[in-house]
């Protein structure tokens, strides 16, 4: 996948170069957002150690995550640790921490002003609200980087450094500014709504544990996830992702073994009585969509009442 991703990359670039100045660079604004996530996702694999280890892993990590795709490495492996290690914990798991999205009543509460209306309606806003998410993604990179105590921070701030860089250099010498200004906004707000429409199936809508199933970490892992029903096409479109449950289970495992990881998965589950979540794509984005619906409803019945 690698070869693959790097191949698409420079294909884009050379496509740019071929088409200087014209607006029909801006067709090539999602094919890049699609080369971009798969980069994201290959740095996802890489730092799961799923590629390989040590050394060699950290220099593609940074390679990849932080000079290709303009995310700190060590931000969101810290991140993405803490996410794994209690998913869906509201206390622990910072993917559902309180923030632009509220993913438990009991934290909606406390909403006000133009958050508690966001909250509100917050099903109808969630797509949109993805084209924002990349933007999201790099200034979280940017300030960790800012903040000490972050492992290879100057590289890091190096290579996020250079990214910007190369990404202003290439939309400024292949194409007006404004047709730049166009481009950088589709590019992003795609990239943003791919990488959201990735993560979201996984998780959002899934019940928060008792404390006894948190405690077990067979429980822990398969209650909170949810696996994608798809071929290998679905495998390549959402970076392995889909087989969410198996990855939670054996996040080193590389991505193709999931899949054949799975029905072994599943049989022991249902052999003890383990609910084992699967759903359709769009299925899912339902699913995620009426709880955050379902989230949002004492505040509208708060404005209601009112």
């Amino acid at each position: 996948m690698g070869a693959i991703d790097l191949a698409a990359l420079i294909a884009v670039v050379a496509g740019l170069v071929l088409l200087r100045d014209s607006w029909w660079t801006l067709a090539l604004a999602p094919v890049l957002a699609v080369v971009s996530t798969q980069i994201a996702f290959l740095s996802h694999d890489t730092a799961h150690s799923q590629v390989c280890r040590g050394r060699t892993r950290t220099v593609l990590c940074l390679v990849q995550g932080n000079l290709l795709s303009g995310l700190s490495y060590g931000w969101w492996v810290d991140k993405h640790n803490a996410h794994h290690a209690h998913p869906n914990d509201l206390e622990s798991d910072p993917d559902v921490a309180v923030g632009a999205l509220v993913f438990d009543a009991g934290q909606a509460g406390a909403r006000t002003g133009l958050a508690a209306w966001m909250t509100r309606h917050q099903a109808g806003l969630f797509f949109p609200m993805l084209t924002f998410e990349a933007w999201n993604l790099h200034v979280s990179s940017v300030r960790a980087v800012l903040r000490p105590g972050l492992r290879h921070r100057r590289t890091e701030a190096l290579l996020l450094l250079g990214y910007a860089v190369l990404y202003v250099a290439l939309l400024g010498t292949t194409m007006t500014w404004p047709q730049a200004l166009v481009f950088l906004v589709i590019h992003q707000g795609l990239v943003g709504v791919y990488l959201g429409c990735s993560f979201a199936p996984s998780h959002k809508g899934m019940p928060t544990l008792t404390p006894a199933e948190d405690a077990d970490p067979l429980l822990r892992q398969v209650l909170s996830s949810r696996n994608i029903l798809g071929g290998r096409f679905v495998d390549v479109a959402l970076g392995g992702l889909n087989l969410q449950i198996e990855h939670h289970l054996f996040p080193s495992m590389p991505r193709p073994n999931l899949r054949r990881a799975q029905p072994i998965v599943e049989r022991h589950c249902r052999a003890h009585g383990i609910p084992y979540a699967e759903s359709t794509l769009l299925g899912s984005y339902g699913l995620a969509l009426r709880h955050l619906h379902r989230v949002g409803a004492p505040l509208r019945a708060h404005v209601e009442d009112r």
